[in-house]
Parts: C-alpha cells; sequence; structure tokens
C-alpha cells in the first residue's frame, strides 16, 4: 500500500497498523506543515531592517581598512529632516546651481555655500570658482577628466592623452575608457609615487596632456610629486596641458593641516579637483564636491535645456538634493576647528599605529602626509575582523594589507588590533 503522503492524499488520523506506522504518520505531517509553520512565523519587513541594521552596527567600529569615516554624527540632522517633514517632497537639483532655476525644488542655495566654503581652501577666488557636490569622488574625477578633454579640444581642436599613476584609483582608467581616451600609465616607486622619468619618457609634447595627480593613492597613500610634473611639463612644452587632482581621501583633510599647500592651486595650478564627502568628512553614503574654474566651464558642452533655464553641464543631469543639504549641515555643525582637530587626529594615530607594527616587527610603512598604514598581510581571520584591504607588491615581500586611519580608530582599537595580530588570530569579538 502507498504511503498516504507519496500518493498525495494526506490524511487526518494515523494508519492502524502499529508503532511504526504512526511514526511515518507524524513524520509525513511534520513536510507538510513544516513549510506553513515557516511562512506563519516570516519575519516582518521592519523586523528585518533591524536585524539587518544591528549587524551592520557590529561591524562599524572594527572597519579599518577602507577609507570611511564611520563617525557619522547626523543624528540630529535626520531628527531635523523627519520633524520638518521634507520627505514629503521630492527635489531635484538639475542644471547649473549658480544660474536661476525654473524648477523650484531644489537645494542650490546650499550648495553654492558648500563650494564657497572649500573653494578657497583649494586656492580657487570666489570669482573663478565653479562646482557642485557630487555622487562620489568618482563622480568628480569624471567631471575632471570631462571638463579637461572638452577644454583641451577648444584649444587644440586634438584628443589628448591622459597620464596618471598606474597605482592611483581605479575609476581613471574607467573613464578614461569611457571617453575614449590614449591613457599611459606611469610607473610608481615601491612606496606608490609615480615615477616622475618615467612621465618624461612617456609624455608626448605634440599631443594636449590631460594629467591626473593621485593625492593619496588607493592602497598606499602616496601623493604624486607636483613640482617634479610641473618641471617636465615645462621643460617638454606639451601643446595644452590641463591637471587634475584626485584628492578623494587627502583633499577631506589636507586643507585643514600644516600641509594645506599641496591643494592649494594658487601654489601647484591645477584646473580642477575632486574630492570624496564620504571618507574624512563622514557621511553616511557616498557623495563629494567637484570645484573647477569658470574658464573650464566655458568650454563644455553647449547643449541648451530650455525648461531648465540654460545649459546643464554636468554629466549626470539629476542630482542629489540631500546631499547638499547634508554637507551644508556637517560644515556648520564641525567647523575649521572642528575639521581641524580630526585632521590632526587622524595623522597621529596613524603615526601611533605605525609605530606599535613596527614594535612587534611587522614591518609597516606611512609615507608623508598620509593617514594610510600598510603592512605585511596577517592571517584570513584577522582580515575578516577588521575589515582590511588586500594588495601585492614584491618590492615590499609579497601579500600586503593596509590600515587608513579614520576617526572611529581610537587608540583602544588599535591596541587590541596590535594584540591580535601578536598572537596570530583575532580575539573574539565583544
Amino acid at each position: 500500500m502507498s504511503h498516504p503522503m507519496i500518493s498525495g492524499q494526506p490524511t487526518s488520523t494515523p494508519p492502524k497498523n502499529g508503532t511504526f506506522a504512526k511514526a511515518c504518520f507524524f513524520l509525513s505531517l511534520a513536510f507538510v506543515l513544516l513549510p506553513l509553520l515557516q511562512t506563519n512565523a516570516e519575519e516582518k519587513p521592519a523586523d528585518r531592517l533591524d536585524r539587518f541594521a544591528r549587524e551592520m552596527r557590529q561591524l562599524r567600529t572594527g572597519a579599518i581598512g577602507y577609507p570611511v569615516n564611520q563617525n557619522t554624527d547626523l543624528a540630529e540632522f535626520y531628527e531635523w529632516y523627519v520633524d520638518s517633514k521634507l520627505y514629503e517632497v521630492s527635489m531635484n537639483n538639475v542644471g547649473d546651481p549658480q544660474q536661476p532655476a525654473i524648477m523650484t525644488l531644489n537645494t542650490h542655495e546650499f550648495e553654492n555655500e558648500v563650494i564657497r566654503f572649500f573653494a578657497p581652501l583649494y586656492g580657487f577666488s570666489e570669482k573663478e570658482a565653479w562646482g557642485f557636490v557630487t555622487h562620489s569622488g568618482t563622480d568628480g574625477n569624471m567631471h575632471g577628466m570631462y571638463f579637461g578633454v572638452k577644454q583641451l579640444l577648444g584649444e587644440t581642436k586634438t584628443l589628448p592623452i591622459c597620464y596618471v599613476s598606474e597605482e592611483a584609483h581605479y575609476s581613471i582608467k574607467r573613464v578614461a575608457d569611457l571617453q575614449n581616451l590614449e591613457i599611459r600609465l606611469i610607473k610608481t616607486d615601491k612606496r606608490g609615487r609615480m615615477i616622475v622619468s618615467e612621465f618624461e619618457k612617456a609624455l608626448d609634447p605634440s599631443k594636449p596632456a590631460l594629467v591626473v595627480v593621485a593625492m593619496g593613492t588607493t592602497f598606499k597613500g602616496a601623493i604624486d610629486d607636483q613640482n617634479a610634473i610641473d618641471k617636465v611639463l615645462r621643460d617638454k612644452k606639451p601643446v595644452a596641458i590641463f591637471r587634475h587632482l584626485d584628492a578623494a581621501l587627502f583633499g577631506g583633510y589636507l586643507p585643514f593641516t600644516d600641509y594645506k599647500d599641496l591643494v592649494n592651486r594658487r601654489v601647484h595650478h591645477f584646473d580642477s579637483i575632486a574630492v570624496s564627502g564620504h571618507k574624512f568628512f563622514g557621511f553616511d553614503e557616498p557623495m563629494g564636491i567637484f570645484i573647477t574654474t569658470r574658464k573650464t566651464l566655458k568650454n563644455t558642452n553647449p547643449f541648451k535645456v530650455p525648461y531648465l533655464n540654460g545649459a546643464v553641464p554636468t554629466i549626470t543631469c539629476s542630482r542629489n538634493s540631500l546631499f547638499a543639504l547634508k554637507f551644508w549641515w556637517k560644515i556648520k555643525k564641525t567647523g575649521l576647528e572642528g575639521f581641524q582637530k580630526q585632521a590632526r587626529d587622524i595623522l597621529v594615530n596613524a603615526q601611533y599605529l605605525e609605530d606599535q607594527l613596527n614594535a612587534i616587527g611587522y614591518g609597516a610603512w606611512q609615507d608623508d602626509y598620509s593617514n594610510t598604514v600598510y603592512f605585511r598581510r596577517p592571517s584570513k581571520a584577522i582580515m575578516k575582523k577588521y575589515i582590511l584591504a588586500p594588495d601585492h607588491d614584491d618590492r615590499l615581500g609579497g601579500d600586503l594589507a593596509h590600515v587608513i586611519v579614520m576617526q572611529h580608530l581610537t587608540r583602544g582599537i588599535i591596541d587590541e588590533f596590535i594584540r591580535d595580530l601578536k598572537a596570530g588570530n583575532p580575539s573574539p569579538k565583544k
């Protein structure tokens, strides 16, 4: 006789053929009811989100391998946002923030104040500066390279060659590919800095030069030598030059240190700069700023959009209005002195971390002006616990990892990290 569940005919009473049959019945009943019970017990959307939030908060303090400041400090902003009921309004920062807008549901006034705060920190005068709040550091790099291409094309009618160090951020390669640019990757020394003699050999003076300067490479935190690069450009005299600074992380804190001239265009004469907001400034989602000159802006696309009162100079048309509000809020809440203290603290703690690593013989390196400390790669368990980023360089012994010292990395976490390295395994999470 076939089993009732196999035949597709479950029964509500057990068959009368002994203990074994009863066991089979109840086992079959369990297979029927278990999915129903699981469905009924399925967690609610809010419960799942709460669980996810707890997991993220548990991970945040120990996440020290990527350049993200986890001290976001945005509670007051979100309280205001809810209390004001601004969430009932859909806003859009489309168009040139410095032009009168027909679509007035925007935060252009706050966006312009953000740019006016940062422009002089990077050596732009108020009259010459133009910029906006970006979706990310890559968005800023994309605009720097696109605007640079348009300016160089306007001057020479020739597509430029892009020059960048091989250890610069990967977004430069992606953007060059998108714009169908020839890109020449310049070799770096073992500390990640562009070898300027290699740049000199690669430079073709018969073509316009779009030079992307790395102000803090992705893994080693190296800074390209702008003075040496400028000397090569003066000596070889390309037909036209545009310099873009990729200052995603270092452009955040350097203006608030004694090394501020490294990102000052009055000293180094760059044409545009991109800085991330979700790194040093501690936002809870990717954003950033891009600043260039009005001269460069004039060379961008001439496409007029009547219903937006003129041309839209940005590549991405619609832009997030809340980003400008958050940036404005952060500036007002933190202030110059607050940013200066944070910049000082991360550099002091980076030096402390390097000293502690060297004290246990771990072979650590820290480049000038950098909050990045890199060292030989530890165990997989430690890599996982601290969410460390991997890399490899035979010139430094092979497999590497790094810690990027951000505001949430306290001396206590550094000391725990050192203890774990000495033990070879991570201590349990508290």
